[in-house]
C-alpha cells in the first residue's frame, strides 16, 4: 500500500533489476537512481546489504534462463520482497508505453515500472532441499528428451553409426538412473512430503515421477480451487470469442513440466484407471477428439488430486 509523510515524500520503493550475464542494472523509480554491478556472488552479497537500508515495496527481476538464480536466492534469503516476472510481460508493458528503444538502462527502468503499476504478486521461495530436487527433475527431463531423440537418430542411422548411437544411449541411460537414484534418496528426506507421496501413489496410473514432479513443481497442491490448480497446471481452456464468432477454446500457460509429465502419465491412467478409463470413453462416444478427451481427463485428475491431499485422503476406486 502506498504510503507518504505529512510533506508529501513517498515512501514506496519499486526496483527493478535487469540480469544479464555479466552485469545487473539495477533501477529504483522513485528515487531515479540507477547502477550497474557484475553478476557475482560477492556483488549481490554487497547489493543485498545497500538494498536492505531501504524500506522496499518490491523487488521485480526477469527470468532469464538461470543467470537471476543467485540473485533471487541471495535477496529472498535475506527476506527481501524479491518477485520473478516474465520478459514477454515487462515487454507488452513497455509497448502499452510506447517504449521502444531498448537499453540496459531503461529495462530496469521499466521493470521497475512494471512492479509499481502491476503489482506481482510476491511468492515465497522455495527452500535450497526443494530447489535442488528441482534441478534433479529438470535434468531427469533433459535426459529423457536426449534419450528419445537418440532412440529415433538410431532407427534410420546407417550400419557404420549403429555403435555410436548404442553407446549414446547407453550413457544417457547410466546418467538417468543416477538421477533416479538420487531423486529419491533427496525425496526421501523432505520428511513433510512423505505423507503427500504416499497418497499420490495411491492413485492408478501415477507413479513415483509424477509424484516428484507435484511434489516439486506445485507445492500449492492442495491448498486450491480446481480453477487454480487447472490453471497453474496450463489445463484451464481459454474463450477465443469475438462478436458472433465462437473461437476453440484452448489450454496455453501454466507450469509446463507439470502438463508434460501429466499427458504422459495420462496415457497410462486412461488403460489402468477405471475412473480414468470410463471418463475417457464417454468423452470419445461423446465425438470429443482423443486429444481434447485427454486433456480433460487430466484437468479432472489433478482436481482429483488436488482434493486428495486437500483432505488427507488415499484413492478410492469408489
Amino acid at each position: 500500500m502506498k504510503t507518504t509523510t505529512k510533506a508529501g515524500i513517498n515512501h514506496q520503493r519499486n526496483i527493478g533489476i535487469d540480469v544479464g550475464k555479466t552485469f545487473l542494472d539495477i533501477y529504483i523509480l522513485e528515487l531515479d537512481r540507477y547502477w550497474q554491478i557484475y553478476n557475482s556472488l560477492d556483488d549481490i552479497k554487497e547489493l543485498r546489504k545497500t538494498l536492505k537500508r531501504f524500506n522496499l515495496t518490491r523487488i521485480v527481476v526477469e527470468a532469464t534462463g538461470g543467470y537471476e538464480r543467485t540473485l533471487v536466492e541471495v535477496l529472498a534469503e535475506a527476506e527481501l520482497p524479491v518477485v520473478v516476472v516474465q520478459p514477454i510481460n515487462v515487454r507488452q508493458f513497455a509497448k502499452a508505453q510506447g517504449v521502444l528503444a531498448k537499453t540496459d538502462r531503461i529495462d530496469s527502468r521499466v521493470i521497475a515500472q512494471f512492479g509499481a503499476v502491476m503489482k506481482p504478486e510476491i511468492r515465497p521461495i522455495s527452500s535450497k532441499k526443494i530447489r535442488h530436487i528441482r534441478d534433479l527433475l529438470a535434468r531427469k527431463r533433459q535426459l529423457m528428451e536426449a534419450r528419445t531423440q537418440e532412440l529415433n537418430r538410431e532407427q534410420k542411422a546407417q550400419n557404420v553409426l549403429q555403435r555410436s548411437h548404442n553407446r549414446m544411449i547407453k550413457f544417457i541411460e547410466k546418467e538417468l538412473n543416477w538421477v533416479n537414484t538420487k531423486l529419491n534418496k533427496e525425496v526421501a528426506l523432505v520428511t513433510e512430503w512423505q505423507k503427500t507421496y504416499d497418497l499420490l501413489l495411491s492413485v492408478p496410473g501415477i507413479g513415483p515421477g509424477v509424484a516428484y514432479t507435484l511434489l516439486g513443481e506445485l507445492p500449492e497442491l492442495g491448498q486450491l480451487t480446481s480453477r487454480q490448480v487447472g490453471a497453474l497446471c496450463g489445463l484451464a481452456p481459454y474463450n477465443r470469442d469475438s462478436g458472433s464468432m465462437r473461437g476453440k477454446r484452448r489450454i496455453k500457460g501454466g507450469r509446463a513440466p507439470i502438463r508434460t509429465m501429466l499427458y504422459m502419465a495420462m496415457m497410462s491412467a486412461i488403460q489402468c484407471n477405471p475412473i480414468m478409463k470410463r471418463f475417457f470413453n464417454r468423452l470419445v462416444a461423446e465425438g470429443k477428439h482423443k486429444k481434447v478427451a485427454l486433456t480433460a481427463c487430466m484437468r479432472k485428475m489433478m482436481t482429483i488430486l488436488n482434493a486428495m491431499v486437500r483432505d488427507k485422503r488415499s484413492w478410492q476406486a469408489a
